[in-house]
C-alpha cells in the first residue's frame, strides 16, 4: 500500500470537528497521525492547495443494476461514477434481476463488488421476489452480508406484513429502508398531483400517498423499537411527521435527494423524461420544507437514488418512460449550489450530511478522517465551474437532468482504502 501525504488543503472532518488548513497522512490504507521522516521521503505527496479535503462521500441509496440489467449499469461502472462524484462508500438496492432475496444473489453481488472502485454494500429484499406477500429469509441474508433490508421502489402495502418484517429485522440488528407509497392512491400516476399535472394532462401522484406510509412506519417503529429509514422524502407533510417523531425519540430516520432539494414539478413542462422520478418532483413549498428538514436535523442525510436507464427506455412517451435519474457524478455540486450558496448552510455541515451522518444511519465504517479509520478521502475544488455532459461521464446511462449544464464544485481526487482511484477526470486504479 502506498504512503500518502496530503498537504495544504482545507481539511474538513465533521466527525472530529476538524476544519482548517493542514495535512492528512495515510499508511497501509489507514489514516495515521503522522509519518516518520523516512516515510515522508518515500510518500506520494498530494498538494491540495485550494481544495477541500474531506472524508469520502457516503451514499446509502444507489441502483447498480447487477445482476440482470447490466445494459443500464454494472457494479463496476456504477463504482466508477461514484468515484468520479467523490463517493467512496455506497449501498446498492436489491431490485435487480433476479432480485436480491437470497444468499446466492448477495454472494454474486459481493463477488462483483470486489473489483469495484469503491466500497459497495448490498441490501436484501424484505419480501420474496419483492412481491410484498412473504418475508424473505432475513437471517441468511444477514449472514450473507447485507447491511439493511428493503423492497426499494415497491412499498409493502400490508401493515401487518410490515409489522412482522420490522420485528424480524430488529432481531437481526438490520435496518429497514422503505420507499413510502400507498399504491392505491398512485395507480398510473407519473408526476405530482396538482395544478401543474392538470395543466400538462398527466396523472397525479398525491403527496398524501407518501405521508400515509411515513406515518405508518413511525407508528410501527414506536411500537416495535425497530429502526425504519424513509427513503427519498419528497413531501412537506412527511418532513413534519418526521420532525415530530424525532422529537418523541422514535427510532426513525429519513434522507433527501439532490433532485428533490433542487428541482420542482415546474421542470416537467417540456415533458422531458429525465425529470420523471418516483417519488415525483413536487412543489416549491415541498422543496423548501425538505431543505429546512436538512437544516434542523430532521432529515439525516443525502442519498442520490442513482437510478440509471438507457436512452431507449427514457426516450418515449412520458407515461411509459421509467422513473429515475443518475445522480452520483452531480450530487456534490448540486448540494453545494442549493445548500451552501443558496441557503447559506455551512460547508462542514453539508459534508457531514454526505459523510458521517449517512454512514451512521446504517452503522457503516465510513465518514471520518480519524486516526485508524479506513483511508477514504474526497478532494474537491468548491469554486471550479465545469460543464457536465452525461455522455462523457462514467455511468453507463445518460438520464441526468443536469446534462449540458454548468455546475460549480468539482471532485479532483478520490482515494479509497489509501489508493487513488480517481484523479483529474480519470479512473486510475488497477483491479
Amino acid at each position: 500500500m502506498p504512503l500518502l501525504w496530503i498537504t495544504n488543503g482545507r481539511v474538513i472532518d465533521p466527525a472530529s470537528k476538524r476544519d482548517g488548513v493542514g495535512d492528512v497522512f495515510i499508511a497501509d490504507g489507514k489514516f495515521v497521525a503522522s509519518l516518520t521522516t523516512a516515510q515522508k521521503k518515500n510518500a506520494k505527496k498530494i498538494n491540495a492547495r485550494g481544495l477541500v479535503v474531506c472524508p469520502g462521500l457516503v451514499d446509502i441509496h444507489v441502483h447498480f443494476r447487477e445482476p440482470g440489467q447490466t445494459h443500464k449499469e454494472t457494479i463496476l461502472t456504477g463504482s466508477h461514477a461514484a468515484a468520479a462524484g467523490g463517493f467512496t462508500t455506497v449501498v446498492c438496492m436489491p431490485n435487480t434481476a433476479p432480485v436480491a432475496d437470497n444468499a446466492g444473489t448477495i454472494e454474486l453481488i459481493n463477488n462483483a463488488a470486489r473489483k469495484a472502485a469503491v466500497h459497495v454494500y448490498p441490501t436484501g429484499c424484505i419480501t420474496v421476489g419483492m412481491k410484498g406477500a412473504q418475508l424473505a429469509p432475513h437471517g441468511s441474508l444477514k449472514k450473507a452480508g447485507v447491511v439493511a433490508l428493503t423492497d426499494d421502489g415497491v412499498c409493502i402495502q400490508s401493515n401487518e406484513l410490515m409489522h412482522r418484517a420490522v420485528e424480524y429485522a430488529k432481531m437481526f440488528d438490520l435496518s429497514v429502508l422503505d420507499h413510502c407509497q400507498d399504491e392505491s392512491m398512485t395507480e398510473k400516476a407519473v408526476m405530482n398531483e396538482g395544478v401543474v399535472s392538470t395543466r400538462l394532462g398527466l396523472r397525479g401522484w398525491p403527496h398524501a400517498a407518501e405521508d400515509i406510509i411515513v406515518a405508518r412506519n413511525i407508528i410501527l417503529s414506536a411500537y416495535s423499537g425497530a429502526h425504519i429509514h424513509m427513503q427519498h422524502i419528497s413531501s412537506a407533510m412527511s418532513v413534519e411527521l418526521m420532525r415530530r417523531a424525532k422529537k418523541d425519540g422514535i427510532n426513525v430516520t429519513a434522507e433527501a435527494t439532490p433532485h428533490h432539494i433542487a428541482l420542482t414539478e415546474e421542470s416537467l413542462g417540456t415533458y422531458d423524461t429525465n425529470f420523471k422520478m418516483n417519488p415525483p418532483l413536487r412543489t416549491e413549498k415541498d422543496r423548501q420544507a425538505i431543505i429546512a428538514g436538512l437544516k434542523d436535523g430532521t432529515l439525516a442525510c443525502i442519498g442520490t437514488d442513482h437510478a440509471p436507464h438507457t436512452p431507449d427506455e427514457k426516450d418515449r412517451e412520458f407515461d411509459y418512460a421509467p422513473n429515475g435519474i443518475t445522480g452520483l457524478e452531480t450530487a456534490l455540486p448540486v448540494c453545494l449550489a442549493v445548500l451552501v450558496r443558496e441557503n447559506k448552510f455551512k460547508l462542514p455541515y453539508v459534508i457531514d450530511l454526505m459523510t458521517r451522518r449517512a454512514a451512521e444511519v446504517l452503522k457503516l465504517p465510513a465518514g471520518t478522517l480519524a486516526e485508524g479509520a479506513t483511508a477514504d478521502v474526497c478532494l474537491f475544488d468548491p469554486e471550479e465551474t465545469w460543464l457536465y455532459e452525461a455522455k462523457t461521464g462514467f455511468s453507463k446511462s445518460l438520464n441526468s437532468p443536469w446534462s449540458g449544464q454548468k455546475l460549480t464544485g468539482r471532485v479532483k481526487t478520490t482515494i479509497v482504502s489509501g489508493q487513488v482511484v480517481y484523479h483529474d477526470g480519470k479512473i486510475v486504479y488497477e483491479v
